[in-house]
């Protein structure tokens, strides 16, 4: 338990046996220096039998001069070894079915047979300079005295390091406990363990066998892997440092970093609730959550979001209440008055009443909005209403009050926002400008997410810029004309 636990990365030999996913060599070379700035001790690269453009990718990563030991998978065959001689890596990751089921069906061999082969392999490895890894294919639904039969041989013989691999992700954490404190027990090598997720139970199980014994601990980024993916990296290592004070190589503040290459270059995304890395680990909702963040960030998280590389995110909704959009401003630097708050509040519970949410990207372009539209405002609007169909021709009408005066000026266009647009020149046609762009930019995801709006109004000599924002691109699209429109009655006088 003193001793420091060692991490063998699999991302780009188990990982990219994830459906789907195919990666380049250069993809894999950055993956692989990416890993190796993480601080992971060892890289499986890669399978050298599985192509020859494999263990071209597998020799890149190997002459790379990486500081992290570079290794390659191998059947208990001698030709498997000598392609991965030929890729140049410092060890083989030497897998031998040992399971019954696997021995007999799939091999179609004996127990003696299989021992002979794991001998004559890791002898000839050793012979040739490399490392080896002896990993026990299906070791958890392999007879406990037969696995320490391979343990003891695989020592005789010359390996550095003991696998035993949950193939199918069979394992409970107790009977991980179990197996792994005999084998730490009997072992004169580290032992490793290497787990699948096909029971949801990965990471415990990996967590179990580290402490009963474990000193290696085989993981992926982002957890992926053949059907329900391997014990997931950044999981097992923040539960070994929080939960039990275990210390590895991993600088935990890059692990979102890695996370974001990892899901770029191999096109599987990660879940938004997923534990570390997931999106939504470290955003809360309105309501005594944010309360609670922003007086202690301790009542509602465990982990500090820099510790990962990560970062807090708060989200509002239509429960949402006024001490908690003033607070968030606060921890924006944002200052308001008590007119403007209620503006944005006004915006905030719009949004929340159709059923989306407000991060605090999103309310900071909001205030920024508001902020800016209420500076010399001599035009408001005050009610809008814009009609479209298949069989309908785009309709808009709008009242604006115009200094005292109330005005309600109606217009067609190709489009809703282009009627609204046309309307609002109507109304204003005592402020001549002509409209130069317009542009749309989504600050958050997704089809509800909130739009800026900003248009470029030319007025005679002057030419001025306005925004607007919301989650409704036609009512945006109206605040920053009127946005623009007040700048330029302001600058005529």
């Amino acid at each position: 338990m003193a001793k420091k636990i060692r991490v063998l990365d699999t991302t780009l030999r188990d990982g990219e046996q994830t459906p789907g996913v195919s990666l380049t060599i250069d993809q894999k070379l950055e993956i692989a220096r990416a890993l190796d700035d993480l601080g992971v001790d060892v890289i499986e690269a890669g399978s050298a039998i599985t192509s020859k453009g494999e263990r071209e990718s597998i020799k890149k990563v190997a002459s790379e001069g990486l500081r992290a030991e570079v290794s390659s998978f191998a059947r208990i065959m001698r030709s498997d070894i000598d392609l991965a001689l030929e890729c140049g890596v410092d060890s083989v990751f030497l897998v031998a079915p040992t399971s019954d089921l696997h021995i007999k069906y799939k091999l179609k061999s004996d127990q003696g047979k299989v021992l002979a082969a794991i001998s004559d392999c890791i002898q000839y490895s050793r012979d040739h300079g490399l490392k080896v890894d002896l990993c026990t294919e299906d070791g958890s639904r392999t007879d406990l005295k037969f696995l320490l039969k391979v343990l003891s041989e695989g020592e005789k013989a010359g390996a550095n390091r003991f696998t035993l691999a949950d193939t199918v992700g069979t394992l409970l954490p107790e009977n991980t406990r179990n197996v792994f404190e005999k084998l730490s027990a009997k072992s004169k090598v580290p032992v490793g363990v290497h787990c699948h997720d096909d029971l949801g139970l990965a990471t415990a199980n990996t967590v179990a066998a580290v402490l009963s014994g474990a000193t290696f601990v085989d993981v992926t980024v982002n957890g992926l892997g053949e059907r329900a993916g391997n014990a997931c990296l950044e999981e097992v290592v923040m539960v070994l440092k929080l939960g039990y004070g275990l210390k590895t190589s991993i600088k935990t503040e890059k692990l979102r970093q890695v996370s974001d290459l990892v899901e770029r270059l191999c096109g599987i995304p990660v879940a938004p609730n997923k534990a570390i890395v997931g999106d939504n680990a470290f955003t809360h909702e309105a309501g005594i959550h944010v309360d609670g963040i922003l007086k202690k960030p301790e009542t509602y998280e465990l982990i500090k979001p820099e510790l990962v590389g990560a970062s807090r995110r708060f989200v509002l909704g239509k429960h949402v209440g006024l001490k908690s959009v003033q607070a968030l401003l606060n921890d924006l630097k944002i200052k308001v008055s008590d007119d403007q708050l209620k503006s944005i509040f006004e915006q905030v519970k719009y949004t929340g009443d159709k059923g989306k949410k407000v991060t605090s990207v999103d309310l900071d372009a909001i205030a920024q909005t508001v902020l800016g539209s209420e500076k010399e405002c001599k035009i408001r609007l005050e009610e809008l209403v814009a009609v479209a169909g298949n069989k309908f021709t785009p309709t808009a009408s709008v009242k604006l009050r115009v200094g005292d005066e109330e005005v309600v000026e109606s217009s067609v266009g190709t489009g809703p926002v282009d009627a609204a647009i046309n309307a609002i020149r109507h109304a204003t046609r005592d402020i001549p400008f002509e409209l130069t762009d317009y542009h749309v930019d989504a600050i958050s995801g997704g089809s509800d997410a909130i739009v800026r709006i900003e248009v470029r109004l030319k007025s005679k000599d002057r030419i001025v810029t306005a925004q607007g924002t919301g989650s409704d691109i036609i009512l945006a699209s109206v605040d920053a004309m009127i946005n623009g429109i007040n700048l330029i009655s302001t600058y005529s006088e």
